[in-house]
């Protein structure tokens, strides 16, 4: 079905020869074809066979290379893999053109349950945050622990700043946007993406601004980028609507795995406030704030993020020598996030 306000994106097997995105120095980049979607997969090879696997899911606008900072981190850990979302990164539009958060959780179901690789260490940024939710609540036998970086839950008063990447949403917003902005350099673009995702943009090294500037030429070269910007902005917005069980801070509540969650104090696109919602949504969690941060502090913070999920693998291990089932029971309530310039995980356990 075609998009109200852009035109029909032709089949996976039409598009125009683009080049494929950038690889990091011990990255490897395939692609998995699964029922109706055909995923690119980014891993790193782990420091020793055996060791359990973890899978990276990225926001809105983004794709697996979001998580290259993170992964030769946690090495000697896991064995990382990042999948970029159908119509993101090197993933070509799903067949049916759905983009809503449900069907980006069922493409990363179909991938775990494929690669025989589950359960696996699930981590999700912003919009990949709603849909590992969504994942660990209707499966909680692929999820051994979830970390969430900034997700994309449902807020009441959403922050100024967040409101024109919600406007994708509308019809028409999109093709407005395009006509608009037609003469912005791809420069331009990742200035304005950096000032609205980083807490400091200086933090960007001088190549990875010019990487980032290659990708964002790279994506604006790809006839299906905007729709698939324009529908997953709107299957976020339809995925806050939802009430009953198919609500995300209802499945929030539903996750068994231990997680960590990880919030910037200086996040223009979700609400540092959401936090301690969220430490008191899932029942056992860690809670990692970061006052410097921005909306990916897997990429300003990864050094952090990495020492904060280290001390949730070792719990998580801990209570599985320990035979705990994971099964709620008595919940303390969590400790405030750390204000000023440092960090804190603050311990919350079910």
């Amino acid at each position: 079905m075609s998009s109200p306000e852009l035109p029909s994106v032709p089949p996976a097997n039409l598009l125009p020869e683009v080049a494929d995105v950038r690889v990091a120095d011990g990255e490897r980049l395939r692609s998995v074809e699964l029922p109706g979607v055909t995923l690119s997969v980014r891993s790193r090879p782990p420091a020793r066979e055996g060791l359990p696997p973890a899978l990276y899911v990225h926001g809105l606008g983004g794709s697996s290379l979001n998580w290259s900072a993170l992964m030769p981190l946690l090495h000697d850990v896991v064995d990382s893999e990042a999948v970029d979302l159908p119509g993101f990164g090197n993933s070509p539009p799903p067949d049916d053109g759905d983009y809503s958060v449900t069907a980006h959780a069922r493409a990363v179901i179909r991938y775990v349950e494929s690669s025989g690789r589950g359960p696996v260490h699930l981590f999700g940024n912003s919009l990949g945050g709603a849909v590992t939710t969504r994942v660990a609540a209707v499966r909680p036998d692929l999820v051994r622990t979830l970390t969430l970086v900034s997700p994309a839950l449902p807020e009441l008063r959403v922050q100024r700043t967040a409101v024109p990447t919600g406007l994708l949403a509308l019809p028409g917003i999109a093709l407005l946007f395009t006509r608009l902005t037609r003469e912005w350099t791809a420069e331009q673009r990742v200035r304005g993406v950096l000032k609205l995702c980083y807490g400091d943009p200086a933090r960007v090294s001088p190549e990875g601004f010019r990487n980032a500037v290659l990708e964002m030429e790279r994506r604006l070269r790809l006839p299906y980028f905007w729709d698939a910007m324009a529908r997953s902005a709107r299957g976020l917005v339809n995925a806050y609507t939802l009430g009953g069980q198919q609500g995300l801070w209802r499945q929030a509540e539903r996750v068994l795995a231990p997680t960590l969650l990880v919030y910037g104090g200086r996040d223009q696109l979700v609400g540092f406030r959401m936090a301690q919602r969220s430490a008191r949504a899932f029942r056992d969690s860690r809670l990692l704030t970061l006052p410097d941060a921005g909306h990916v502090a897997m990429m300003e913070y990864p050094e952090t993020v990495a020492l904060a999920f280290r001390e949730l693998l070792m719990q998580a291990t801990d209570s599985a020598d320990e035979g705990d089932t994971g099964q709620p029971g008595a919940r303390r309530a969590p400790g405030p996030p750390a204000t000023g310039g440092g960090s804190t995980a603050d311990d919350k356990r079910g």
